[in-house]
């Protein structure tokens, strides 16, 4: 019980580093005049404020975290800092309560889904704050994947224990946490500082630049501007996009052990960084092909251009667009939709089942084929040349069936929320897969979508970040009971 009552002093903690990122926006609105100074500033002492008392209520308690509380701790941090990050909207005047939640919570889980309409009209600093909450979620989405939730067992994600730098070895969350997360956001910040260059050079401004490479390394898919990249109308900015897309949707353990090994070609023997790049690069071509043979675009290369960024920005689950691909022709629009399950690798800020576990679940069913014709064989399930342990393989097993479940439940609440059933469909995979943009009334906007829909889709973006079973956990009379 102790313990559970300590994560009180660790929440407090969190909300007085949360208010410190507020300072940023406030250095903003100071900049550009836009009267926002003031909300901003209240919001950081309520912040502030709430985060000393609880830290100060139990600054002498010293307890050992548990492996349970864990559970607690990353449930807790995502609900509560998603509803303060709702606060600027709301103080400001500028979206009601679940429309300020829905926004906060779709730029930190990196989903990058909105209900703003006429993005170009707002004030700069709450721009800012929107793509500021995308890189500062991300962050937090990296140490998370990487060091915390392999040490809870979640869904199979002891797969990334063997190589990565965080304290997957150990059951306690607190040794080696504090080095894993150094190393890992200063690869964070180094991508996300190349990528501001990188947009800079390419002709945009450095405000804007800084901005966009939030979402781009974050995945989070915010933008600026209604039309969101197709407002540059610039294939370098787009091929930019891509390759960070990319980056951002790589585990960064291999981009840590590719930068301390001086190793490039780690990115090509890593098993599951290969498969997400060839699924990457089949899917181009397939959408490519397509899309020139319907006509859709002028030449080749235009043709090329667009499926390479779309493709890209839904299976990293970032969002971006150059164009509605909703109104594409034949399957293209519904296959794209499908392509954001998969989502990016393990321990990445991208969403989506994550390839590894796509991998696993197809290498297991071989095994199961290859055993119906040789029964008395001993054919064990391999990642690289790693022989997966059974109790990995059944976690992996049990996520893809809770991740099906949850999404027909919520499927079916939107629909009872007042969506059709494309709508219904489509905007679950937006949310539950971090990706953002859907079909129909959701493909561009759930600014039409009900109260009660928004809610729904806020816990979908919470589940789909938070690898579904944290929250279901917590949820479970037993959890309280132990």
């Amino acid at each position: 019980m102790k313990s559970r009552i300590y994560v009180l002093h660790i929440i407090g903690m969190l909300c007085i580093a949360h208010s410190l990122t507020l300072l940023p926006p406030m250095l903003v609105s100071f900049w550009f005049h836009d009267g926002e100074l003031e909300d901003f500033f209240i919001t950081f002492l309520l912040l502030i404020t709430t985060g000393y008392l609880l830290w100060f209520q139990f600054r002498h308690q010293t307890v050992e975290l548990r492996r349970s509380d864990g559970f607690l701790v990353v449930a807790v941090f995502w609900m509560i800092l998603s509803l303060a990050s709702a606060l600027p909207f709301i103080i400001g005047g500028h979206l009601g309560f679940v429309d300020a939640l829905f926004e906060a919570t779709s730029g930190f889980t990196t989903t990058g889904a909105t209900v703003v309409l006429d993005l170009d009209k707002f004030p700069p600093s709450i721009l800012y704050y929107r793509q500021q909450l995308q890189f500062f979620g991300g962050m937090g989405l990296v140490i998370l994947a990487i060091a915390v939730l392999p040490m809870l067992g979640v869904g199979g994600t002891q797969l990334y224990r063997a190589e990565t730098p965080g304290p997957m070895k150990d059951e306690k969350l607190v040794p080696r946490l504090a080095h894993a997360a150094r190393n890992l956001c200063l690869i964070y910040i180094g991508l996300t500082l190349a990528c501001t260059i990188g947009y800079w050079l390419a002709g945009g401004n450095l405000f804007d630049a800084l901005q966009h490479a939030f979402a781009t390394v974050s995945t989070g898919g915010f933008s600026t501007h209604d039309e969101s990249f197709a407002y540059f109308n610039n294939p370098v900015v787009n091929f930019i996009a891509v390759v960070f897309m990319l980056l951002g949707a790589i585990n960064f353990g291999i981009h840590f052990l590719a930068i301390k090994n001086r190793h490039p070609s780690l990115y090509i023997i890593d098993t599951e960084t290969r498969v997400f790049l060839l699924m990457v690069s089949a899917f181009v071509v397939l959408y490519t092909l397509s899309l020139y043979y319907k006509g859709v675009y002028h030449n080749i290369f235009q043709t090329l251009d667009i499926a390479l960024f779309e493709v890209t920005s839904v299976i990293t689950s970032t969002g971006f667009g150059v164009t509605d691909f909703s109104v594409w022709p034949t399957f293209l629009p519904v296959m794209l939709i499908f392509i954001s399950f998969i989502g990016g690798c393990g321990g990445s800020t991208a969403g989506g089942i994550k390839v590894i576990r796509i991998v696993t679940l197809f290498k297991q069913a071989g095994q199961q084929l290859f055993l119906l014709v040789y029964p008395k064989a001993h054919r064990p399930v391999m990642i690289g040349q790693r022989v997966l342990d059974n109790n990995v393989i059944q976690a992996i097993w049990g996520f893809f069936a809770a991740y099906i479940i949850v999404f027909a439940l919520l499927t079916l609440l939107m629909m009872m929320a007042g969506l059709d059933q494309v709508s219904a469909f489509a905007s679950v995979a937006a949310t539950l897969n971090n990706l953002g943009p859907g079909l129909g009334e959701v493909s561009t906007t759930f600014a039409s979508v009900s109260d009660s829909g928004k809610l729904i889709a806020v816990i979908a973006m919470l589940l789909g970040r938070l690898e579904i079973f944290p929250l279901l956990v917590i949820l479970s009379p037993g959890f309280w009971r132990n």
